[in-house]
């Protein structure tokens, strides 16, 4: 990341103390994925103004006092897209994505001349501003678990939390051709926020009292 005077503060003084691959250290799926943190950097610097800029992620550069403690961890050799396969390779193999399957050969049986297309994508968004409003005790997590699986229908396929991060969430989708992927996550976000604010009241205490949990922007790539 190079240090720009266009950047806020807050980003100038993270780039200044910058690796050149920077890797989310409180989310293990970055750093087995060699997922880049500038990407949830930029997702929450490109919507907001930079005299308002807001960000609860900031790494100040006294860190530098102690780079033993706080260099990032070393990843395993072998190329990304190896290490990313292994992790989906588990979800693909659940039982979940295996009535899917089920369900969609029922269809194709009834229907053999029909056309079936299934897209699959990484979802990655953040909470507003990064705050670090997520813990990762069992009920919230299955709390999540339950809710993005029931946004199924409103994508036409599949939905599973991969990871919940302090500060943001992989989602793993199957989808067919007929939603775009601008209204899926939309429709992803209001369903979850909804459910999210109804279950866990101090989660808005955490975000200053706004009624806003996801940042409006979002990362999304194919994975098959």
């Amino acid at each position: 990341m190079s240090v720009s005077s266009e950047l806020p503060a807050e980003c100038q003084g993270c780039a200044k103390s910058a690796v050149p691959v920077i890797i989310h250290r409180r989310c293990n799926f970055c750093l087995e994925l060699e997922f880049n943190e500038v990407v949830l950097c930029h997702l929450n610097r490109c919507i907001q103004d930079a005299p308002e800029f807001e960000c609860h992620a900031f790494q100040p550069i006294l860190k530098l006092a102690s780079p033993s403690g706080n260099r990032v961890r070393d990843l395993p050799d072998g190329p990304k897209d190896l290490r990313q396969r292994r992790s989906f390779l588990k979800l693909l193999r659940s039982e979940k994505i295996k009535y899917e399957r089920a369900l969609a050969l029922q269809k194709l049986e009834r229907d053999p001349d029909g056309v079936f297309m299934e897209l699959k994508y990484h979802f990655v968004w953040n909470v507003i501003h990064r705050r670090s409003v997520f813990s990762p005790t069992n009920d919230i997590l299955d709390f999540l678990h339950d809710t993005f699986s029931g946004c199924n229908e409103l994508v036409g396929g599949f939905v599973s939390l991969v990871w919940l991060a302090p500060d943001h969430v992989h989602l793993y989708v199957e989808s067919d051709r007929e939603n775009s992927v601008e209204r899926m996550v939309q429709e992803i976000k209001r369903f979850s926020k909804n459910a999210i604010m109804e279950k866990f009241f101090g989660i808005k205490e955490r975000l200053a009292g706004g009624n806003e949990i996801w940042d409006v922007a979002y990362f999304a790539e194919t994975v098959g």
